[in-house]
Protein backbone atom coordinates (compact mmCIF):
# COMPACT_ATOMS: atom_id res chain seq x y z
CA UNK A 1 0.00 0.00 0.00
CA UNK A 2 1.23 3.48 -0.89
CA UNK A 3 -0.06 6.69 0.71
CA UNK A 4 -0.27 10.42 0.12
CA UNK A 5 -1.52 12.81 2.80
CA UNK A 6 -1.94 16.50 3.46
CA UNK A 7 -3.86 18.52 6.04
CA UNK A 8 -7.20 17.69 4.41
CA UNK A 9 -7.05 14.27 2.76
CA UNK A 10 -5.31 10.92 2.89
CA UNK A 11 -5.29 8.52 -0.06
CA UNK A 12 -4.06 4.94 -0.33
CA UNK A 13 -3.18 3.10 -3.54
CA UNK A 14 -2.49 -0.61 -4.00
CA UNK A 15 0.37 -1.71 -6.20
CA UNK A 16 -1.94 -4.31 -7.79
CA UNK A 17 -3.63 -2.53 -10.66
CA UNK A 18 -2.30 0.77 -9.24
CA UNK A 19 -5.81 0.96 -7.77
CA UNK A 20 -6.93 3.80 -5.56
CA UNK A 21 -8.55 2.32 -2.44
CA UNK A 22 -9.10 5.22 -0.01
CA UNK A 23 -10.00 8.90 -0.14
CA UNK A 24 -10.30 9.78 3.52
CA UNK A 25 -10.67 13.02 5.46
CA UNK A 26 -7.46 13.56 7.43
CA UNK A 27 -9.40 15.16 10.29
CA UNK A 28 -12.74 13.35 10.49
CA UNK A 29 -11.80 9.97 8.92
CA UNK A 30 -14.84 10.21 6.65
CA UNK A 31 -14.31 7.73 3.80
CA UNK A 32 -15.47 8.89 0.38
CA UNK A 33 -14.42 5.86 -1.68
CA UNK A 34 -16.37 2.59 -1.78
CA UNK A 35 -14.62 -0.05 0.33
CA UNK A 36 -14.96 -3.00 -2.04
CA UNK A 37 -17.33 -5.23 -0.11
CA UNK A 38 -16.84 -8.52 -2.02
CA UNK A 39 -20.44 -9.56 -1.37
CA UNK A 40 -21.58 -6.58 -3.47
CA UNK A 41 -18.72 -5.41 -5.72
CA UNK A 42 -15.14 -6.15 -4.78
CA UNK A 43 -13.34 -3.18 -6.31
CA UNK A 44 -12.66 0.44 -5.34
CA UNK A 45 -11.53 2.32 -8.46
CA UNK A 46 -10.12 0.09 -11.22
CA UNK A 47 -7.95 1.53 -13.96
CA UNK A 48 -9.13 0.51 -17.42
CA UNK A 49 -6.67 -0.18 -20.26
CA UNK A 50 -6.35 -0.99 -23.16
CA UNK A 51 -10.10 -1.30 -23.70
CA UNK A 52 -13.32 -0.17 -22.00
CA UNK A 53 -16.17 -2.55 -21.28
CA UNK A 54 -16.74 -5.82 -23.13
CA UNK A 55 -15.49 -6.93 -26.51
CA UNK A 56 -17.64 -9.30 -28.56
CA UNK A 57 -16.79 -12.84 -27.45
CA UNK A 58 -14.06 -11.24 -25.29
CA UNK A 59 -11.90 -11.04 -28.40
CA UNK A 60 -10.77 -8.84 -31.29
CA UNK A 61 -8.64 -9.10 -34.40
CA UNK A 62 -5.52 -7.27 -35.51
CA UNK A 63 -3.75 -8.04 -38.81
CA UNK A 64 -6.18 -10.94 -39.29
CA UNK A 65 -5.13 -12.59 -36.03
CA UNK A 66 -7.54 -13.16 -33.16
CA UNK A 67 -6.66 -12.07 -29.61
CA UNK A 68 -8.46 -12.55 -26.29
CA UNK A 69 -9.19 -9.56 -24.05
CA UNK A 70 -10.98 -9.55 -20.66
CA UNK A 71 -13.64 -6.99 -19.83
CA UNK A 72 -12.09 -3.54 -19.16
CA UNK A 73 -8.65 -4.81 -20.21
CA UNK A 74 -5.76 -6.33 -18.29
CA UNK A 75 -4.52 -3.46 -16.11
CA UNK A 76 -7.00 -3.58 -13.26
CA UNK A 77 -5.77 -6.88 -11.79
CA UNK A 78 -2.15 -6.64 -12.90
CA UNK A 79 0.50 -7.43 -10.27
CA UNK A 80 3.44 -6.01 -12.23
CA UNK A 81 3.10 -2.29 -11.59
CA UNK A 82 6.19 -0.59 -10.19
CA UNK A 83 6.56 2.78 -8.51
CA UNK A 84 8.50 5.11 -10.80
CA UNK A 85 8.45 8.35 -8.83
CA UNK A 86 7.14 9.53 -5.48
CA UNK A 87 7.10 12.89 -3.72
CA UNK A 88 5.14 14.35 -0.82
CA UNK A 89 2.23 15.14 -3.11
CA UNK A 90 2.37 12.62 -5.97
CA UNK A 91 3.18 9.05 -6.89
CA UNK A 92 3.60 7.43 -10.33
CA UNK A 93 3.04 3.75 -11.14
CA UNK A 94 4.23 2.15 -14.36
CA UNK A 95 3.40 -1.01 -16.30
CA UNK A 96 5.29 -2.07 -19.41
CA UNK A 97 4.38 -4.68 -21.98
CA UNK A 98 5.89 -8.12 -21.55
CA UNK A 99 5.68 -11.50 -23.26
CA UNK A 100 2.47 -12.53 -21.47
CA UNK A 101 0.70 -9.26 -22.26
CA UNK A 102 1.89 -9.38 -25.86
CA UNK A 103 -0.14 -12.57 -26.28
CA UNK A 104 -3.25 -10.52 -25.41
CA UNK A 105 -2.24 -7.20 -26.93
CA UNK A 106 0.34 -7.12 -29.74
CA UNK A 107 1.74 -3.66 -29.05
CA UNK A 108 4.77 -2.58 -27.03
CA UNK A 109 3.85 0.16 -24.58
CA UNK A 110 4.41 1.82 -21.23
CA UNK A 111 1.31 2.74 -19.23
CA UNK A 112 1.80 5.16 -16.34
CA UNK A 113 -0.70 6.52 -13.85
CA UNK A 114 0.14 9.40 -11.53
CA UNK A 115 -1.85 10.38 -8.45
CA UNK A 116 -1.36 13.97 -7.31
CA UNK A 117 -2.91 15.27 -4.09
CA UNK A 118 -3.15 19.06 -3.71
CA UNK A 119 -5.38 20.45 -0.95
CA UNK A 120 -8.86 18.91 -1.45
CA UNK A 121 -8.30 17.65 -5.01
CA UNK A 122 -6.89 14.36 -6.27
CA UNK A 123 -5.80 14.33 -9.91
CA UNK A 124 -5.33 11.04 -11.74
CA UNK A 125 -3.14 11.38 -14.85
CA UNK A 126 -2.69 8.64 -17.45
CA UNK A 127 0.32 8.51 -19.76
CA UNK A 128 0.59 6.02 -22.62
CA UNK A 129 3.85 5.72 -24.55
CA UNK A 130 4.05 3.73 -27.78
CA UNK A 131 7.48 2.07 -27.73
CA UNK A 132 6.61 -0.12 -30.71
CA UNK A 133 7.55 0.47 -34.34
CA UNK A 134 3.90 0.52 -35.44
CA UNK A 135 0.72 2.43 -34.56
CA UNK A 136 -0.99 1.14 -31.43
CA UNK A 137 -4.73 1.19 -30.67
CA UNK A 138 -6.14 1.59 -27.19
CA UNK A 139 -8.75 2.99 -24.85
CA UNK A 140 -8.38 4.03 -21.22
CA UNK A 141 -10.54 5.19 -18.38
CA UNK A 142 -11.34 5.30 -14.69
CA UNK A 143 -13.93 3.42 -12.64
CA UNK A 144 -13.98 5.12 -9.21
CA UNK A 145 -16.84 4.19 -6.87
CA UNK A 146 -17.97 6.69 -4.25
CA UNK A 147 -19.82 5.95 -1.04
CA UNK A 148 -23.46 6.94 -1.27
CA UNK A 149 -25.06 7.63 1.11
CA UNK A 150 -22.20 9.14 3.07
CA UNK A 151 -23.70 8.58 6.53
CA UNK A 152 -26.03 6.00 8.06
CA UNK A 153 -28.85 8.48 8.67
CA UNK A 154 -29.16 9.18 4.93
CA UNK A 155 -30.75 7.31 2.05
CA UNK A 156 -29.55 6.69 -1.51
CA UNK A 157 -32.50 8.68 -2.81
CA UNK A 158 -31.29 11.76 -0.90
CA UNK A 159 -28.63 12.16 -3.58
CA UNK A 160 -28.42 13.18 -7.21
CA UNK A 161 -25.76 13.71 -9.85
CA UNK A 162 -25.52 17.36 -10.85
CA UNK A 163 -23.96 18.06 -14.24
CA UNK A 164 -22.34 21.41 -14.97
CA UNK A 165 -24.57 22.11 -17.99
CA UNK A 166 -28.12 21.34 -19.00
CA UNK A 167 -28.11 18.10 -20.94
CA UNK A 168 -30.30 16.44 -23.54
CA UNK A 169 -27.94 13.51 -24.03
CA UNK A 170 -29.54 10.07 -23.83
CA UNK A 171 -27.97 6.96 -22.38
CA UNK A 172 -27.06 4.12 -24.73
CA UNK A 173 -28.34 0.75 -23.60
CA UNK A 174 -26.29 -2.41 -23.19
CA UNK A 175 -27.40 -5.88 -24.12
CA UNK A 176 -27.51 -7.38 -20.62
CA UNK A 177 -26.85 -10.87 -21.99
CA UNK A 178 -23.43 -10.09 -23.47
CA UNK A 179 -22.48 -6.59 -22.27
CA UNK A 180 -22.36 -5.20 -25.81
CA UNK A 181 -23.60 -1.75 -26.74
CA UNK A 182 -26.86 -1.46 -28.66
CA UNK A 183 -28.15 1.47 -30.69
CA UNK A 184 -31.14 1.83 -28.37
CA UNK A 185 -31.29 4.89 -26.13
CA UNK A 186 -33.45 6.25 -23.35
CA UNK A 187 -33.75 9.61 -21.54
CA UNK A 188 -31.59 10.01 -18.43
CA UNK A 189 -31.97 13.56 -17.11
CA UNK A 190 -34.86 14.57 -14.87
CA UNK A 191 -34.64 18.35 -15.25
CA UNK A 192 -31.85 19.06 -17.71
CA UNK A 193 -28.81 18.71 -15.49
CA UNK A 194 -29.72 16.18 -12.78
CA UNK A 195 -29.91 12.42 -12.48
CA UNK A 196 -31.66 11.40 -9.28
CA UNK A 197 -30.15 8.33 -7.65
CA UNK A 198 -32.51 5.49 -6.81
CA UNK A 199 -31.96 1.80 -6.01
CA UNK A 200 -33.26 0.53 -9.36
CA UNK A 201 -31.48 3.10 -11.55
CA UNK A 202 -28.97 0.52 -12.77
CA UNK A 203 -31.26 -2.47 -13.21
CA UNK A 204 -30.40 -2.43 -16.92
CA UNK A 205 -26.66 -1.92 -16.21
CA UNK A 206 -24.66 1.29 -16.68
CA UNK A 207 -25.77 4.65 -18.01
CA UNK A 208 -23.49 5.33 -20.98
CA UNK A 209 -23.09 8.78 -22.48
CA UNK A 210 -21.31 9.60 -25.75
CA UNK A 211 -22.15 13.28 -26.28
CA UNK A 212 -22.42 15.16 -22.99
CA UNK A 213 -21.79 18.91 -23.05
CA UNK A 214 -20.70 18.81 -19.41
CA UNK A 215 -17.17 17.93 -18.39
CA UNK A 216 -17.84 17.91 -14.65
CA UNK A 217 -20.43 16.20 -12.47
CA UNK A 218 -21.03 16.49 -8.74
CA UNK A 219 -22.39 13.94 -6.29
CA UNK A 220 -24.84 16.11 -4.37
CA UNK A 221 -27.13 15.73 -1.37
CA UNK A 222 -30.56 17.26 -1.92
CA UNK A 223 -30.41 19.44 1.20
CA UNK A 224 -26.77 19.40 2.34
CA UNK A 225 -25.20 20.25 -1.03
CA UNK A 226 -22.21 18.93 -2.93
CA UNK A 227 -20.07 16.07 -1.64
CA UNK A 228 -17.54 15.82 -4.46
CA UNK A 229 -17.00 16.76 -8.09
CA UNK A 230 -15.41 14.68 -10.83
CA UNK A 231 -13.84 16.82 -13.56
CA UNK A 232 -13.25 14.83 -16.76
CA UNK A 233 -12.29 17.41 -19.39
CA UNK A 234 -9.84 15.07 -21.09
CA UNK A 235 -12.43 12.35 -21.64
CA UNK A 236 -15.08 11.99 -24.36
CA UNK A 237 -17.43 9.41 -22.83
CA UNK A 238 -18.83 8.89 -19.35
CA UNK A 239 -20.27 5.87 -17.58
CA UNK A 240 -22.44 5.95 -14.45
CA UNK A 241 -22.95 2.64 -12.67
CA UNK A 242 -23.55 0.69 -9.50
CA UNK A 243 -24.88 -2.70 -8.59
CA UNK A 244 -28.65 -2.33 -8.08
CA UNK A 245 -29.48 -1.45 -4.47
CA UNK A 246 -25.79 -0.96 -3.61
CA UNK A 247 -24.59 1.99 -1.45
CA UNK A 248 -22.21 3.57 -3.93
CA UNK A 249 -22.12 5.17 -7.35
CA UNK A 250 -19.36 4.95 -9.97
CA UNK A 251 -18.57 8.03 -12.05
CA UNK A 252 -16.39 6.74 -14.88
CA UNK A 253 -14.46 8.99 -17.30
CA UNK A 254 -13.77 7.04 -20.47
CA UNK A 255 -11.82 7.35 -23.67
CA UNK A 256 -13.45 4.41 -25.38
CA UNK A 257 -16.58 2.33 -25.08
CA UNK A 258 -17.81 -1.27 -25.16
CA UNK A 259 -18.11 -3.05 -28.48
CA UNK A 260 -21.31 -2.44 -30.42
CA UNK A 261 -23.38 -5.50 -31.28
CA UNK A 262 -22.60 -4.80 -34.95
CA UNK A 263 -18.80 -4.71 -34.50
CA UNK A 264 -16.52 -6.24 -37.12
CA UNK A 265 -14.16 -6.98 -34.17
CA UNK A 266 -11.20 -5.22 -35.79
CA UNK A 267 -9.45 -3.16 -33.12
CA UNK A 268 -8.57 -0.47 -35.69
CA UNK A 269 -12.25 0.25 -36.37
CA UNK A 270 -13.60 -0.21 -32.82
CA UNK A 271 -15.89 2.65 -31.76
CA UNK A 272 -14.04 5.17 -29.60
CA UNK A 273 -10.61 3.60 -30.11
CA UNK A 274 -7.55 5.88 -29.95
CA UNK A 275 -4.49 5.50 -32.15
CA UNK A 276 -0.94 6.45 -31.22
CA UNK A 277 1.98 6.58 -33.64
CA UNK A 278 5.29 4.89 -32.96
CA UNK A 279 7.28 6.80 -30.34
CA UNK A 280 4.38 9.11 -29.44
CA UNK A 281 3.03 9.87 -25.96
CA UNK A 282 -0.62 10.37 -24.98
CA UNK A 283 -1.88 11.92 -21.73
CA UNK A 284 -5.30 12.41 -20.16
CA UNK A 285 -6.38 13.18 -16.62
CA UNK A 286 -9.46 13.54 -14.46
CA UNK A 287 -9.79 14.84 -10.92
CA UNK A 288 -11.87 14.31 -7.81
CA UNK A 289 -12.50 17.38 -5.69
CA UNK A 290 -13.93 16.83 -2.21
CA UNK A 291 -15.94 19.68 -0.71
CA UNK A 292 -13.83 21.39 1.96
CA UNK A 293 -16.70 21.79 4.41
CA UNK A 294 -16.83 17.99 4.72
CA UNK A 295 -13.16 17.76 5.68
CA UNK A 296 -13.13 19.87 8.84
Amino acid sequence: MHSLQNDLLKINIKTKGAELCNITSAKTNTEFLWQANPEIWGSHAPNLFPIIGCMKDNSYTYNNKKYQMPKHGFVRHNENFVVKNQSDSSITFSLSSNAALYELYPFLFEFKITYTLLENTLTINHTVTNVDNKTMYFSLGGHPAFNCPLSIDEDYTDYFLDFEQNENSKTYLLNTDNGLLTNETKPAFSDGHKINLKPDLFNADALIFKDLKSRAVSLTHKTKGKVLTVNFRGFKQLGIWAKPNAPYVCIEPWLGIADNETTDQKIETKEGILSLKSGAIFEANYSVEIEKNLLV
